[in-house]
């Protein structure tokens, strides 16, 4: 599989009481892991794309398996599944370093433009250039 993959050390903001990830803190990495994709891997970064577009979150879907804890380094996994009009299905993984899934899922992005005064937004296919940068990592 051709995934886009980054490390991400797991420090104190990530963790609860117990010294494990508090789950939301997953769910921000899993944004992050979208927003460098997007940057390094597609040369669309965020900061230029908000300007006129966005790609927002709208399902979600995601299996906690095992608990990662302070110290520890994991590594994110992210890959298209559909590569859809305006919008695309993605799956991820999270694994430690002994590769036991920490959690996986998946994330479905749409594609969409923002009005000038933003106060409307409505999805907008993906152009060619695009989505030839998304194919290589469909699976």
């Amino acid at each position: 599989m051709n995934y886009f993959t980054k490390e991400e050390k797991i420090r104190f903001q990530h963790i609860d009481y117990a010294g494990i990830v508090f789950y939301p803190r997953f769910l921000e990495m899993l944004n992050a892991l979208v927003e460098d994709w997007f940057e390094e891997a597609l040369d669309r970064p965020f900061h230029l794309m908000h300007e006129t577009n966005g790609i927002p979150t709208v399902d979600l879907k995601v299996q906690f398996k095992s608990p990662a804890r302070l110290g520890e380094t994991i590594t994110k996994h992210l890959w298209v599944k559909e590569l859809r009009n305006s919008s695309m299905l993605c799956g991820f993984k999270f694994e430690n370093a002994q590769q036991k899934t920490v959690l996986e899922g998946e994330v479905t992005l749409v594609n969409v433009k923002i009005a000038h005064d933003r106060n409307s937004i409505s999805s907008e296919a993906f152009n060619e250039t695009m989505k030839l940068k998304i194919q290589p990592f469909l699976q």
